[in-house]
Parts: C-alpha cells; sequence; structure tokens
C-alpha cells in the first residue's frame, strides 16, 4: 500500500482530459436532467463518484429505469437498464459531437428517448454538443489518476458530513463546473441570488441559493486557477469573511472568486493530508458560521464513529 494515497497531480497535463470529462459529464446530467422530477438545489443532477468512475445512479424511464455509468477503469461508458439490458460507448479522443452521437444512438437503441439542451453550462464561449467538432484529447491514465484522487476527497468529506446534523447535501459532482460538491445550511433563507451565470437560466440559479449556505467543493481549476484546488464559500457573504484567518497556512481568499482556496498540492504534499483538508473545510464552515450567527449548537456534532451510533444517542 502507498503511504500516501493522494495521487500526485503535478506532473500530469490535467486539463486536456478533465476538459473533455466535463464536456462529455454535461451530456450525461443532462439525460438525468430530462428525465427525473425536479428535486430542492437541482440535486437531481449530478454524478456520484462508484467503483469505476462516475455514475447517474438510477434514472426513470418509464416502467424501468436505466443508469449511465463512465468506467473510467474501462475507458467506457455503460448504459444500463434494470432489465439487463447493457449498451457501451467508448471514451476515446474524438469530438464532443461524436460522442454526444454515439450516445443518443445508444439510448435509442436502449429503447430511451430523452431531447436535451445541447448547449453547454456554466462555460464562456461554448459551442453545442452537436456542433463541437474539434477532437478532443483524453488518456485513460490520467483520468483514472484524477478519478483516484476523487475518491480520497470524497473519502475526507464523508467525515466532515458526519459532524453536521443540520440539513446538508449529498456528496455529489455538478458537471456544470466538474466539481465535487458538499453543502451545509443554516436553515434560513437566502436573498435571491442575482443569477447571471453562462447558459443557466436564473431560476436555476435562484433554487440552487435560495437558501443560506456553506459549501466546499474540489475541482481541476481553470483560467487563473492553474491547478486543482480545493474551495470554500458562503452565500451570503457575511462583512468580514474574507478577512477571517483560516487553516490550512496554504490557504487564501480570492477576492475576485470570492471564495477561499487551497491548492491539492499543498494537501497531497502535507505530513498528514486529511488533517490538512479537514482543517481547511472545518476552519472556513466556522467563518461562515460564526459571522452569520447559525445556531452552531443545534446543527452540529463530534465526527461519526464507524459502525456504531455516536455516544449519547
Amino acid at each position: 500500500m502507498n503511504p500516501n494515497p493522494w495521487p500526485d497531480l503535478s506532473g500530469l497535463d490535467l486539463w486536456p482530459t478533465t476538459d473533455t470529462l466535463q464536456l462529455w459529464s454535461q451530456i450525461v446530467g443532462k439525460i438525468r436532467l430530462m428525465l427525473t422530477p425536479w428535486v430542492n438545489h437541482s440535486w437531481h443532477v449530478p454524478l456520484y463518484l462508484s467503483a469505476r468512475g462516475l455514475s447517474t445512479g438510477l434514472i426513470p424511464a418509464g416502467p424501468r429505469s436505466i443508469e449511465i455509468e463512465f468506467d473510467l477503469m474501462a475507458d467506457a461508458l455503460f448504459i444500463r437498464d434494470t432489465e439487463g439490458l447493457e449498451n457501451r460507448v467508448a471514451l476515446k479522443p474524438q469530438s464532443v459531437a461524436a460522442f454526444y452521437g454515439d450516445v443518443m444512438q445508444a439510448l435509442r437503441e436502449a429503447g430511451v428517448t430523452v431531447d436535451i439542451d445541447p448547449m453547454p453550462c456554466e462555460l464562456p464561449n461554448a459551442v453545442p454538443f452537436d456542433r463541437d467538432q474539434s477532437v478532443r484529447r483524453y488518456d485513460g491514465d490520467v483520468a483514472r489518476v484524477y478519478w483516484r484522487t476523487l475518491v480520497q476527497v470524497h473519502r475526507v468529506f464523508q467525515l466532515f458530513r458526519t459532524r453536521f446534523v443540520g440539513k446538508c447535501s449529498p456528496i455529489h459532482l455538478f458537471w456544470g463546473s466538474f466539481d465535487l460538491a458538499l453543502t451545509r445550511f443554516s436553515g434560513r433563507p437566502a436573498p435571491a441570488h442575482p443569477g447571471g451565470m453562462p447558459h443557466v437560466s436564473d431560476a436555476v440559479a435562484r433554487d440552487a441559493y435560495n437558501q443560506e449556505v456553506s459549501s466546499a467543493g474540489f475541482w481541476p481549476g481553470g483560467g487563473k486557477i492553474t491547478g486543482p484546488s480545493f474551495y470554500s464559500y458562503a452565500y451570503p457573504m457575511s462583512a468580514g469573511f474574507a478577512d477571517v484567518r483560516v487553516r490550512p497556512q496554504a490557504a487564501h481568499f480570492d477576492a475576485e472568486m470570492g471564495e477561499f482556496l487551497l491548492p491539492y498540492k499543498a494537501v497531497q504534499s502535507d505530513a498528514d493530508p486529511d488533517t490538512a483538508l479537514l482543517d481547511f473545510l472545518q476552519s472556513t464552515y466556522e467563518a461562515a458560521a460564526n459571522l452569520a450567527q447559525w445556531d452552531r449548537s443545534r446543527l452540529e456534532r463530534a465526527t461519526g464513529p464507524i459502525g456504531h451510533p455516536p455516544d449519547g444517542v
């Protein structure tokens, strides 16, 4: 066993593959969106980590259900149904249009009819899926290393999740920005979100942020954020939030993005990566909760034990 299970991403040409996976995951996510009843905060659309990659979980398709999984071990997308059908689409260097066509054809062959909006979400200068003819790079080895990183992040997020007994999201991957996210709620309403995200309706943004939150996550980075990073933000953001000193030392507040950031490398190279990440999650949450005067005594408890209920329950 590797004494440090957190993969070193510093030597990888990461973004060509993660950018491709983000666009492919938007196709799959929009299929789930169009077949699933609306759940608050768009919790009906994300993907989830699986033992082999990323999965939609069960999607209703009439009296049966389907599941779509990015099987990164097999470099394949699988469409399976509850009657035993299985269709496969290769994950390989190709255009988004080619992948989109293959996925929709595999669905038709499975007897599933669905129309999706072909415009990618949350991406500036986006090109509709069916018109994006540029061949995109995809390296299966890079995808697997990044997925193993997500597995470690998910594991620590699970520990952090146990400390909160109020309303809290699942740990899920939102394909709009391709981030693995976890959100805590104070239980109080929030002011209407201003919206304005590329190719996302303001109604969706308002539904997502209609309650006061502290949210954290992990994503490959992009733009001026030159590497994979953890983030944490509050909505609405209280005065003084940006000035709170959080842990570990490598964390900082990015005024342009309006959130705390922690480079993945600072966690991966730490002598105790789990503790470094938990410190970031806990200290940034406390900054949000304390400034907004959350009822922390009602919402929190100690880290959950394994295999038995907490003491005193």
